[in-house]
Parts: structure tokens; C-alpha cells; sequence
């Protein structure tokens, strides 16, 4: 599809609210653009990405969630540590936790780097179907972390096979 012809999709829905991702969607370069105008016809534009990637071009007024990966993922070496330092206030940071190795990795992280005062949000989401959220909320509370639970909501709402949605 074309920018126009997404544009012309995005419209059709009565929201405000356009959240890009899927893959990494920063590799596609039409998506700076596609960013840009969607800004500019109004809409808030939130950006899911892996964080390897440099935020570098991404406009400001975006919400970035980034996606810190976990030892567990077998992808945390992949990571762009300076998007971190990089963080507007707006913008996200998420921790996908498969065990107690990265909970740990997800704390030392948030503290080093000082995320709860960086970004609007840290988000600390359990891997589903291997990490039960209620242990995960269990070392949180023990932490005493200024994180948020998060949990995959489409994997409960619907099969977690189910694409799409």
C-alpha cells in the first residue's frame, strides 16, 4: 500500500489514535513519512519497536514504546542503548519477562538507566503461558519498582495463536 492509500484506510476509522507496529516496522522506510503525515492530519502516533534500531528520525511528537529485550528472548545483545538516553517524557519503555533471570536484567535496567524518570511509562509484561503475571507482580511489589504490569490482553482475549489482531 501506499502512504495515501494507508491515509485513506486511517481515516475511514473514527479514532484519533494510530499505533504502528508488527515486526520491527522501523526497517521499512516508508514508515517516516507515514509518521509524519499522520501527525500532521492530527492523529497521535504511537511507535512499537524493538529497540535496536536508532530513534534517531522518528518525530518527537511520537510515542515510542520501546521494547527492551530480555536475556530470555535470545535478542537483548541486538539492543540500541542509545535510544534510552534519548527518551522524551512521553514515551514508553517495555520489558517482556519469560523468568526470574529477566526480571532481574529488566530491573538492573530500569534503574541504570533511570526509566521511571525518563519515560511516561515502564511496562513489565510476562511472557504468556510461561511466567504467571501473579509471580511477576509478586517480585515487582518485592522490588518496590515504579513499573506497570502489562499483560498481552489478545492472548487472553482471543486464542494467543490468533494473528491480526
Amino acid at each position: 500500500m501506499s502512504i495515501d492509500e494507508v491515509l485513506t484506510e486511517v481515516d475511514r476509522h473514527e479514532t484519533k489514535l494510530v499505533e504502528i507496529t508488527g515486526g520491527e516496522p522501523l526497517l521499512q522506510e516508508e514508515v517516516y513519512p507515514l509518521m509524519e503525515r499522520l501527525l500532521e492530519r492530527g492523529y497521535e502516533v504511537l511507535l512499537e519497536t524493538g529497540g535496536h534500531i536508532p530513534l534517531d528520525d522518528v518525530p518527537e511528537p511520537v510515542t515510542a514504546i520501546v521494547d527492551v529485550k530480555c536475556p530470555g528472548s535470545g535478542e537483548a545483545e541486538h539492543m540500541h542503548w542509545p535510544n534510552l538516553e534519548q527518551l522524551s517524557p512521553h514515551d514508553e519503555v517495555k520489558f517482556v519477562i519469560a523468568g526470574r533471570e529477566d526480571f532481574d536484567y529488566a530491573a538492573d535496567v530500569t534503574a541504570r538507566h533511570r526509566l521511571s524518570e525518563r519515560a511516561a511509562a515502564v511496562l513489565f509484561s510476562p511472557v504468556h503461558g510461561e511466567l504467571d503475571p501473579a509471580q511477576l507482580v509478586q517480585w515487582i511489589l518485592e522490588a518496590r519498582l515504579p513499573v506497570r504490569l502489562q499483560i498481552q490482553a489478545h492472548k487472553y482475549i482471543w486464542t494467543p495463536e490468533t494473528r491480526g489482531v
